[in-house]
């Protein structure tokens, strides 16, 4: 027998099981508070994404429908990077808005005309926004992680510049006549 292969089999395993460990610790590295930021993030942008299209679906209003495709492009780019860089450190992110925001969006869905647009500027527009700059801001000062924090701080200003638009968005929602 020739004593050469098992010794090549033994160092073929070391290597895969080095590899593997390799990428279990990389995914590991990631503190807890990274990894949720990473999966809240890509959720809000989901969110921002499925109410956005049911926006340019179902408004009448031309500003409305403008501002949601805004969103849905930006959101769209945003959760592609998003993602790349939850797959390089190991973090599966969700494909879906959490269950909370699904249940939202379905209240949002059943409103029509000026209620719908009003409804829409102010909870997607103006308080998902809030709430996800409150997100990054506090990933982009207290985030472990150099790349997560990185994307975080890089991502910032287009929020920031989302939720003016979606203030004006507002402004402009509430002035329609009530129905």
């Amino acid at each position: 027998m020739n004593t050469r292969t098992p010794s090549l089999l033994t160092s073929a395993v070391l290597a895969l099981a080095v590899t593997v460990g390799a990428q279990a610790e990389a995914a590991t590295k990631l503190s807890h508070k990274d990894s949720s930021f990473l999966k809240d993030a890509a959720e809000a942008n989901n969110a921002e994404v499925e109410a956005s299209r049911i926006a340019v679906a179902q408004s009448a209003n031309g500003d409305v429908k403008s501002f949601a495709q805004s969103m849905i492009d930006d959101h769209a780019s945003a959760q592609g990077e998003l993602k790349t860089l939850a797959d390089q450190k190991g973090v599966k992110v969700s494909d879906t808005a959490s269950l909370t925001k699904q249940a939202e969006i379905k209240i949002l869905s059943k409103r029509k005309d000026a209620s719908f647009d009003r409804h829409y500027a102010e909870a997607i527009g103006v308080k998902a926004h809030e709430d996800t700059i409150k997100l990054f801001r506090k990933e982009a000062e207290k985030g472990d992680d150099p790349d997560v924090k990185a994307w975080a701080a890089k991502t910032l200003p287009a929020l920031t510049h989302h939720l003016e638009l979606a203030q004006n968005l507002k402004t402009k929602t509430d002035a329609e006549p009530k129905n």
